[in-house]
């Protein structure tokens, strides 16, 4: 009896054991399998990314375009800046080299994000200068030639909704990108976006005026436009947002001349907060 409680102990420790080793391997095997897709998407479909992987992946991203939420270090000549991902500690900075054909202005705090959207290049001057018909003054440019750069065809303004209704002269006539989550729906042109992070803050109002697409509650959305003080004798007259006579009035009494975000495109953010 004894030596049959012993066979059977040692039978069911060797098929744990046997089924550990299995475990392992499956995961082993799907972990490998995730890098792997991981590394694919970045270079079939590079979409968003981080600067610290602009700097990891150039060759992959080399030729595509990107777009990068992140803090401008400083600015480089006339026309470029350096941008860099201060959650990565120790990341590289990548030169941003505005090839827009519009003036950018860097914040002047520099805890602000930008959004940039451009082609990787491993920076080649006379490349960058005969490819996108610019002039640049190559005394700023020789530390970062031969490293990973931004050609960058818009630039906006990435603040959170709570930094935008807590100081929002700063940000009044300027063309923005903001990321946030749908909070207060009150038709499909008509909603509100989260703030719970900033002391003080206050949700962001967006008037969606053109809709595309539908958006959910708790969506986490990006969001391209202007800000703009809400006055609602002006907005009546330039747009037409559905309202019904008692959802205008509750948003005039809650909002009147606090800051709208007037958008020209809504869509689901590939980047999560």
């Amino acid at each position: 009896m004894s030596n049959k409680r012993n066979y059977q102990s040692f039978s069911i420790r060797n098929f744990l054991n046997a089924k550990g080793t299995v475990f392992i391997l499956i995961s082993a095997l799907l972990l490998g399998a995730c890098d792997n897709q991981q590394e694919n998407n970045i270079s079939e479909n590079p979409g968003n990314v981080t600067t610290k992987e602009v700097v990891e992946n150039t060759a992959k991203l080399d030729g595509k375009t990107v777009t990068v939420v992140s803090k401008p270090l400083k600015k480089v000549g006339s026309t470029s800046f350096t941008v860099s991902d201060q959650k990565f500690f120790g990341s590289e900075p990548v030169l941003v080299v505005n090839a827009s054909g519009q003036p950018f202005t860097l914040p002047e705090d520099n805890d602000l994000d930008i959004q940039v959207t451009g082609i990787v290049k491993n920076l080649v001057i006379a490349d960058v200068e005969r490819e996108y018909n610019l002039k640049l003054d190559k005394q700023y440019y020789v530390e970062y030639e031969n490293k990973p750069a931004l050609i960058a065809k818009s630039m906006a303004l990435a603040p959170e909704p709570g930094e935008i209704t807590k100081d929002p002269s700063q940000f009044y006539g300027k063309r923005m990108a903001v990321r946030g989550e749908v909070e207060d729906i009150q038709n499909a042109k008509v909603f509100t976006l989260d703030e719970d992070q900033l002391f003080g803050a206050e949700d962001l109002l967006v008037f969606n005026v053109a809709p595309k697409q539908p958006i959910k509650k708790d969506e986490l959305v990006a969001i391209t436009g202007t800000l703009r003080p809400f006055v609602v004798a002006e907005f009546d007259k330039e747009y037409d947002l559905g309202w019904d006579l008692k959802v205008k009035q509750k948003i005039e009494a809650e909002y009147k001349n606090k800051p709208v975000f007037v958008a020209d495109s809504v869509y689901p953010s590939a980047v999560s907060d």
